[in-house]
């Protein structure tokens, strides 16, 4: 009997051991079928959101009770978060057959599981011991010590490198400097990244507290002074005090500007010698200071260099006075020696004595050692002279992403070749040649040695990060400049094109299969793949949000672009447009476009880092709004502004304020703490107050304010309230009709905020039809070159100090307010006899193909209300701007009351717009004698003021009303005032726009003169 249960129970035995033999034998074979449409329920999952090829499963493995399939490549382009990994596996259980229901699911692409794809910011448990990128940092590389506010939850002691695209290079087989991609749209992709980087994601990060690094030029000025203990020019001087302890020789190399052009491998941090001296915690302190004759007065970036020595000092203390007063800085010079450093940019005034830079030798701890070596202010022009190698051959410029080692090596003609400088401003230079000024050693800017710079210039950039960070934690026991880089990135634009209007959209690329898949740490390389994600997904939401309901998210490669594999820290590189595809420039050339894509840049590297370094973050607030200035009590002005929610992010929220002043044509200083959204604050009689507001939280500052000012006149002769309705930046104008798109900036060039340096010329070619051929001839699209080295003015949102200066010359006080504290009844317009409303170039505006209404109108309805009750209790209004009536009569979407107000309340109408091309005016004959002289606008690109490229032609609108000023060209109307029981003057161009300060003075004084005097 026993020997029968033993029977049986091996026979149960082998019988469950047979099911489960067949059963894993089976799910080996998983049917075509069903991978076909597991395959295609992905990809109809992803298709919605991202702009992929079809996801298969190539293949299915179980062992065990373990289904794993296979997916190809386009599955890891899916931004994978808990939420739809949950629902894919339970969508893909669903389509298995009844056997493998139960089995546990697997779904693997780019050689790892969904589920580990899911970045570590975005799951909602913690996990602790991930190994993830950090440093250790006690003392950053600068740090800023002038700022009033302390940021806890932002990127402190976090230094990141990236660059902003290629850059204008010597191409050695044409013998010639030129740009690396197509002059299109009105930019090319050298210069148009920087229209993100420099304006607007740099200053984004530096406020969270970043350092960020760039292997290229940052500053715009074409000025560049250097300040050297070896040799200067002109009056510029370096002078020591000695006290305690004295300034001596250092004992190597330092830095030396001895030479116009630098040629071959010249290293200008070889060429000098540079000062030590050991440092004091007390005591009477010694100083270096670099005095700087600055050429024009302006804006400048302050550099500084020294060396690192094995007893640097980690606090070395630079002091920069400015017109604003002075900034300090704690620069720690164990690291970044031998180079330039950047501090940050000033206001300079012209002169012997316009800038002074200032290191004392005071620090935390004595007996360290502090070095001194020059001192760069401004970005000049390109001093690297470049000429057709020696042995007269070349190599084809091979993509980043090309492995290939052969080089098509052909003989160029045997001719006298000769140095040669770009001739551009450094800005617009590549990598390579900034750094060879910036001393990095010839194996990084030219890796080719010489042979092609094109090659180099991409190959540099990586390896630039790779030796700035050498020496650190990042890169321990490398050579370098001992800088804990903490993630790399590279911002270009790709070249797709359509013929229709459909939108190529963003790309992200990183690296991981390198020989370890591991950074030099330790940490995977696949920290490249979540930065990449978060980036990605927070610009392609955004956008979609803010913009473009339909912008494209395409894949997430891990290849082997040079950028991206080089580099020895978490690096993404960011296709984020196609610069060649019109659909995409229509919201690629507006600045607000710009702005929300580095903001959603800069959150996607919050997130990344702190998630690397498993902290909580704050997101910087946006910019406040509502500002406006009145007095109070005496020589008191009170200040009030409120805070903007971001709808995009719930932790961007100010808990604080920092408010800026100005003095008279000063800089602005430091800036004071404020609790709340006011304050009141003291002035100067006689003296012009210019304030801007910056909202701050644990996460960092936001952007500052428009610029609002006040001024107390001694004798007053009245009091005016200057309202800022020009708050537009956009892009320029464009249109869609047969075959032919593009943008018209002869009809409006757009406004840019503040300047922009990405604007090459006009578009001249229209047809889509023509097709790139090569760089020269670019195709559809194609655009002049004659700016491309300028920059051009936009909005600079501090034109009620220009239009106050000119009101303080007539003799009057005057307060100022922001459009929509006029039109939310912030500001009482019945306190004010005189009223001043700047335009500009208001006017409603849409962004790309318009999904969103226009903003910008010159008269919303708010305002109208608030000016027509103003005009009926006998308010007396000057209104300046280009679009005063075409916004009204001629914007695609009349509004019978828009006119109604126009004519009936500030007693204009319209004419024409595009009005004039000449920019002058000339007073006519009318009732009012105190008009008179003729005056000149910008109308043409220039650096000093925005272009009046369409001013309007406006005429009286009934019997009291007159026209006092006509275009000098044609004798259209360009004035209109009217006297009745309140007064008004309307003008179809910008007052600001106005040349000379003593035309500004003389214009304002007539107008304040008939407000006042005329019966």
């Amino acid at each position: 009997m026993k020997f029968n249960y033993l029977h049986l129970f091996l026979l149960l035995g082998f019988c469950s051991f047979t099911a489960r033999a067949n059963a894993q034998d089976t799910t080996q074979k998983l049917p075509v079928a069903a991978m076909k449409s597991i395959g295609g329920y992905v990809t109809s999952i992803a298709k919605p959101s991202l702009a992929i090829g079809p996801v298969r499963i190539d293949s299915a493995k179980a062992q065990g009770e373990n289904l794993t399939l296979y997916a190809n490549y386009n599955c890891s382009y899916i931004p994978f978060r808990e939420s739809n990994v949950k629902s894919l596996y339970e969508g893909i259980r669903t389509l298995l057959p009844a056997e493998f229901a139960a089995c546990h699911l697997k779904l693997i692409t780019d050689h790892h599981a969904i589920e580990d794809l899911i970045p570590l910011a975005m799951k909602t448990k913690a996990d602790k011991k991930a190994h993830t990128f950090t440093n250790k940092v006690d003392k950053p590389l600068v740090t800023r010590i002038s700022i009033p506010y302390k940021i806890e939850k932002g990127l402190q002691n976090r230094h990141i490198a990236m660059w902003q695209s290629h850059g204008f290079y010597f191409e050695q087989k044409l013998n010639r400097w030129e740009w690396q991609r197509a002059r299109i749209f009105q930019t090319v992709e050298d210069l148009y990244p920087q229209s993100y980087v420099v304006p607007y994601l740099v200053p984004m990060l530096e406020n969270a507290g970043a350092n960020v690094l760039l292997p290229r030029e940052r500053d715009i000025q074409t000025n560049e002074v250097i300040v050297d203990n070896d040799a200067n020019r002109g009056n510029s001087l370096y002078l020591e005090d000695n006290n305690d302890v004295e300034w001596e020789q250092g004992s190597s190399a330092g830095f030396a500007n001895r030479k116009e052009q630098y040629t071959g491998t010249d290293n200008p941090f070889t060429e000098g010698t540079y000062r030590q001296i050991k440092s004091v915690r007390k005591g009477k302190e010694s100083s270096a200071t670099w005095m700087a004759e600055i050429p024009v007065s302006g804006k400048y970036a302050v550099y500084v260099s020294y060396k690192t020595l094995p007893k640097s000092v980690d606090d070395a203390l630079y002091t920069v006075y400015h017109k604003g007063g002075s900034t300090s800085f704690k620069v720690n010079q164990r690291m970044g020696g031998g180079t330039w450093i950047f501090l940050d940019y000033f206001d300079f005034n012209a002169g012997e004595s316009g800038a002074k830079i200032v290191l004392s030798n005071l620090a935390g701890k004595a007996d360290e050692i502090v070095t001194a070596d020059a001192v760069k202010i401004g970005g000049g022009f390109g001093n690297i002279a470049r000429k057709v190698n020696d042995a007269l051959v070349f190599s084809e410029n091979k993509k980043s992403s090309d492995s290939t080692k052969a080089v098509v090596a052909k003989l160029l003609p045997a001719i006298p070749y000769q140095y040669e400088l770009s001739g551009y401003p450094r800005y617009t230079e590549a990598a390579r040649y900034w750094l060879q000024w910036a001393g990095m050693p010839d194996s990084i800017y030219s890796p080719g040695k010489g042979k092609n710079d094109y090659t180099d210039d991409y190959r540099c950039r990586g390896k630039w990060v790779n030796y700035i960070s050498g020496g650190s934690s990042v890169a321990p026991g490398k050579a370098g400049l001992n800088i804990p880089v903490d993630m790399a990135f590279a911002f270009h634009t790709d070249a797709g094109t359509t013929l229709n209007d459909s939108i190529i959209g963003t790309l992200g690329i990183f690296y991981t299969r390198s020989d370890t898949g591991v950074f030099n740490n330790g940490v995977s390389r696949y920290a490249s793949h979540d930065l990449t994600d978060l980036i990605q997904s927070q610009i392609v939401n955004d956008v979609r949000r803010c913009y473009e309901p339909e912008w494209a998210r395409r894949g997430m490669w891990n290849k082997s672009y040079s950028e991206a594999n080089e580099p020895n820290v978490p690096t993404m590189l960011l296709e984020l447009l196609s610069h060649q595809n019109f659909a995409d420039m229509r919201y690629g050339l507006d600045p607000r476009f710009r702005f929300t894509v580095s903001r959603a840049i800069y959150k996607g590297m919050l997130q990344f880092l702190s998630s690397q370094y498993k902290q909580k973050y704050v997101v910087q607030p946006l910019p406040v709004d509502h500002f406006s200035v009145r007095f109070v009590k005496g020589n008191k002005v009170e200040l009030k502004w409120k805070a903007v929610v971001d709808s995009l992010e719930s932790t961007a929220m100010p808990d604080k304020y920092v408010v800026y002043t100005r003095i008279g044509n000063a800089g602005f200083d430091n800036g004071v703490v404020v609790a709340k959204n006011s304050c009141v604050l003291t002035q100067q009689t006689g003296v012009a107050y210019s304030y801007k507001v910056v909202a701050v939280n644990q996460g960092g500052a936001g952007f500052p304010s428009e610029i609002l000012s006040a001024y107390k006149a001694i004798d007053e002769k009245g009091v005016v309230l200057i309202v800022n309705g020009f708050d537009r930046i956009s892009g320029p104008a464009d249109f869609v009709s047969c075959g032919m798109a593009g943008f018209n900036d002869a009809l409006d060039h757009g406004v840019p905020d503040k300047q922009a340096a990405n604007f090459i010329g006009s578009q001249n070619e229209y047809r889509r039809s023509i097709p790139w051929m090569d760089d020269d001839a670019a195709g559809f699209g194609a655009s002049n070159s004659n700016y491309e080295s300028k920059v051009i003015a936009g909005n600079t949102f501090d034109y009620p100090f220009l239009h106050g200066k000119s009101i303080a010359k007539a003799g009057y006080s005057y307060v100022s307010a922001s459009n929509e504290s006029v039109m939310d009844s912030l500001v009482n317009l019945k306190d004010y006899k005189l009223l001043d409303l700047i335009l500009g170039k208001q006017k409603q505006t849409k962004i790309g193909r318009g999904v969103h209404a226009p903003e910008f109108k010159t008269f919303p309805a708010k305002l109208q209300q608030a000016i027509s009750k103003y005009c009926d209790q006998g308010g007396n209004i000057f209104v300046s701007g280009a679009y005063v009536a075409t916004d009204l009569w001629d914007n695609g979407n009349v509004q019978q009351a828009d006119k109604d107000f126009a004519k009936q309340v500030l007693k204009y109408q319209w004419r024409v717009g595009q009005a004039a091309t000449e920019g002058k005016v000339k007073t006519v004959a009318s009732p009012f004698s105190m008009f008179l002289g003729k005056y000149s606008y910008y109308n043409t690109l220039n650096e000093e003021s925005y272009v009046v490229e369409s001013p309007d032609g406006i005429e009286p609108a009934e019997d009291n009303a007159f026209t006092v000023f006509r275009y000098s060209e044609n004798n259209l109307s360009a004035g209109v005032v009217y006297q009745g029981d309140y007064k008004t003057c309307v003008l179809g161009f910008p007052f600001e726009s106005i040349k000379s300060v003593e035309e500004r003075d003389q214009l304002m004084n007539e107008v304040l003169t008939f407000f006042v005097n005329v019966k």
